[in-house]
């Protein structure tokens, strides 16, 4: 006999045809001996455990199954009567209450540090029927105006027409279509030690196996879009009219801080041009790297916010993260330290919201407003992720949490400028932590999650609702006993998405809706959304056809695999093989700036500057607001001595970016090459403010200001501290540097001082078997054992940093 696969709360069960139904029929309730509510004598109770009282489906989605515990132990048979208001023929059905079993399993995601779906105790007694598609058609037909109610009565198998159970709940359609897809990140949930002590949420074998997948509610089963990608690509979003999909993507170098912004269709494809890089937002180049965090896309798909790490902290600084062997819950992960930025698809520049930007605060978690005006976030006072003395937390909600609650605050966007951060009365100042807001399609409730410490995947999270200009918020009657977030309203904003490990570890998604005023209903399962030992990740409604997205493609990642076989390449100094790998990955991805600068400084280390210069230019074409690019533009053209060129791409990086170090020094270096010393001490005074440990530019300094031939230029105290900072920083081992050190002190009239640290500086020269050097330390010892000072005729050309 055929088999019928049919998945229950997310835990399959398979029933034979033969069994879903001894018998179906339509019947009118006439005979008071054959009505449901008709018994003589006390019935045992049935617990219908889902759909629960009051249940509200969409108009679109498929049969689900009912799902009850009988209190006696005598029913064999059960009879499933469902009656309408309007008293239209009631239908009836009979069915044997199949055990639920646990469905399909992905044999890939089977690991020995989580564990195969299991029934729970309550889960295994239960019964189950599931109508078909004709029945389950009729019923939400003709239960919209008024609810249907469901009754489900256990019989005897010795005696059918005896009832000894009875249980019932009432259930509704609404007229209000879901209208939209799903899209949602598929994961395994196979957390990895691969060093003791350092656990992975996922070890990089595994990463393939993540996927993306769309599931219309009218269909019994999700479409696969995306997977076996060797990269890690995180949170999504969607602009609210459809037309555009934001995504988090690693890049080469295991840079987290690519971010893609694509166009959809039906076959769409991220290419490498479509991703951008929130590292371009350094303070400078020297800084930590930007990672963006739950960044979200506009309404209109022109802008995206998201939460840049702490202008001077790297992520170890401004996270709080803690990976548990807890498949359950094998993370812990919040931002403590963090700015709001954004970025304009138009001008292809990242910047700083104000009101929203202040170092004194953690800024996360923003969403626009579906007019795009005003942004809602969470902040929290900035602190330390990790406190000195505190204990790391051992399992998800631990107490050694280091402890943060976010308020919700509402600021407007005003095109960039930002404004005054207010607090959201009812989502702030609560005593708990309230996070991941999202605003509905009419702009009139916020939907957020509160919980008492941190964000994300928390297992006390329940999701609550008040007015979006603040108000008295209500916990929403959808919340599961275990874990409620990841939400995301329907575009007509009547259906809420979220997420939940109220039936599984294995997170599962389900459905509410939400009426006029804001009410909501219990939740409905989404099932037959994934495999039973895969989760279900980040659900968001896109504002699309069913049809409208297919499949997803990401030749970035290919260009990406290049770019990491290019800089190995370099990286082990073989520089021919290093340059045809850069050309290579450039074919596939000709404008991409950082192989063109990368390419540049390969074919500068072999000589080749015309063709560097090459690069290097078509780099800053491409990022014509990259200091950096500048910075290496100016390297190249000091080293071919065309000095005005070069100080005029020094001077561009500094206009960017007045505090970067590197191209300060190399100005300094290009007026210095030119004979401009008073305007070189200058620039590297101000380098050295900025980094006080760059040897080789405190010796330079140290040795314009104690050999100058210009009086306006020297200064004797000065050259001595910069070149005895330069000598403990050096370990008193480099001749060069205390032979500087020896000038700095004739220079400050310490003759005696000069002629026994030259003297040093010999010993370590003649070690070193360095001629030059030896005939010129010996030549100034005799100036200094003549009490004099030594003068720089031709200045030494220092070397460009880059």
């Amino acid at each position: 006999m055929a088999r019928i696969a049919i998945r229950i709360l997310g835990i399959g069960v398979v029933i034979t045809a033969a069994g879903l139904l001894a018998a179906r029929q339509t019947v009118r309730s006439s005979d008071p001996s054959r009505s449901p509510g008709h018994t003589a004598t006390a019935l045992a109770s049935i617990t219908i455990d889902y759909p629960e009282e009051g249940s509200i489906f969409p108009p679109e989605i498929t049969p689900p199954t009912f799902l009850w515990r009988d209190a006696t132990e005598s029913a064999r048979l059960w009879r499933v009567d469902v009656t309408f208001q309007d008293g239209s023929a009631a239908i009836r059905a009979m069915s044997t209450g199949e055990r639920l079993q646990i469905g399909e399993i992905d044999p890939r995601c089977i690991a020995n540090t989580n564990e195969l779906p299991k029934l729970t105790p309550q889960q295994a007694a239960a019964r189950t029927w599931t109508p078909d598609a004709e029945t389950w058609a009729a019923i939400k037909k003709r239960s919209v105006v008024q609810p249907a109610t469901v009754i489900i009565t256990g019989l005897r198998d010795t005696n059918p027409d005896q009832p000894v159970s009875r249980g019932q709940v009432s259930i509704r359609t609404s007229k209000d279509p879901v209208g939209a897809p799903i899209f949602y990140r598929d994961v395994p949930l196979m957390p990895s030690e691969l060093e003791k002590g350092v656990i992975k949420p996922l070890p990089p074998s595994a990463i393939p196996l993540v996927a993306w997948r769309l599931r219309n509610i009218a269909d019994f089963r999700s479409r696969l879009l995306l997977d076996g990608l060797p990269t890690c690509a995180n949170c999504h979003s969607f602009s609210l009219d459809g037309k555009t999909l934001g995504l988090d993507l690693d890049g080469p170098r295991n840079d987290k801080g690519m971010y893609a912004i694509a166009s959809i269709s039906p076959k769409m494809s991220i290419h490498n041009e479509d991703v951008i890089s929130w590292d371009s937002f350094r303070d400078r180049p020297a800084s930590p790297m930007r990672v963006g965090f739950m960044s979200q896309v506009s309404p209109d798909g022109r802008f995206v916010v998201t939460s840049l790490n702490g202008e001077k902290t790297d992520l170890a600084g401004s996270y709080y993260v803690a990976n548990f062997k807890d498949y359950r819950f094998l993370q812990v992960f919040y931002p403590t330290r963090g700015i709001l930025a954004w970025y304009s698809r138009d001008s292809r520049r990242i910047q700083s919201l104000p009101g929203a930007d202040s170092p004194r605060y953690v800024q996360t978690d923003a969403v626009w407003s579906p007019d795009g005006k005003y942004i809602v976030f969470a902040r929290a006072n900035a602190r330390e992720p990790y406190p000195s003395g505190r204990k790391m937390a051992e399992f998800a909600g631990d107490p050694n949490e280091t402890p943060i609650q976010y308020d919700l605050y509402r600021i407007p966007f005003n095109e960039g400028n930002g404004g005054e951060a207010t607090p959201i009365t009812g989502a702030s100042r609560n005593s708990m932590s309230n996070c991941f807001p999202k605003v509905s399609p009419n702009g009139r409730w916020l939907v957020f999650v509160q919980c008492r410490n941190g964000q994300l995947m928390r297992p006390d999270s329940k999701l609550y609702i008040v007015p979006v200009e603040g108000g008295e918020a209500r916990r929403m009657r959808c919340n599961t006993p275990l874990m409620n977030s990841w939400h995301s309203f329907s575009p007509n904003g009547r259906w809420l998405v979220f997420s939940s490990k109220a039936r599984s570890p294995y997170t599962q998604m389900y459905l509410t809706h939400l009426d006029e005023d804001g009410r909501d209903s219990p939740p409905i399962l989404v099932d037959n959304a994934t495999a039973a030992n895969r989760a279900v990740n980040i659900p968001e409604f896109v504002n699309i056809h069913p049809e409208g997205l297919l499949k997803i493609d990401v030749p970035a990642v290919e260009f990406y695999r290049l770019y990491e076989r290019a800089w190995e390449l370099t990286e082990k100094g073989q520089d021919d093989a290093a340059i045809a790998a850069w050309k290579q990955a450039l074919v596939m991805s000709p404008g991409d700036g950082r192989a063109h600068s990368n390419l540049g400084a390969v074919l500068l280390r072999r000589g080749k500057l015309d063709e560097a210069i090459s690069h290097f230019e078509r780099a800053l074409e491409v990022n014509p607001g990259s200091p950096a690019g500048y910075n290496n533009l100016g390297v190249l053209l000091l080293r071919k001595e065309r000095f005005n060129e070069a100080t005029s791409q020094f001077q561009k990086a500094l206009k960017i970016n007045p505090e970067f170090a590197e191209a300060r020094f190399n100005l300094a270096s290009a007026f210095y090459m030119q004979g401009k010393t008073f305007e070189a001490v200058a620039q590297w005074r101000e380098g050295l403010r900025l980094e006080p440990t760059r040897v080789s530019v405190l010796t330079q300094t140290a040795w314009a200001l104690a050999t100058s031939p210009k009086a306006s230029v020297r200064n004797g105290a000065e050259a001595v501290a910069f070149a005895e900072q330069a000598v403990r920083l050096s370990g008193e081992r480099d001749p060069e540097i205390l032979d500087t050190l020896a000038a700095a002190y004739a220079e400050a009239g310490r003759y005696s001082d000069a002629t026994q640290t030259a003297r040093r500086a010999l010993a370590l020269a003649e070690k070193l078997h360095n001629g030059s050097l030896v005939d010129a330390i010996k030549g100034r010892i005799v100036v200094y054992e003549a009490r004099k000072r030594f003068r720089e005729t031709k200045p030494l050309p220092p070397s460009p940093q880059r």
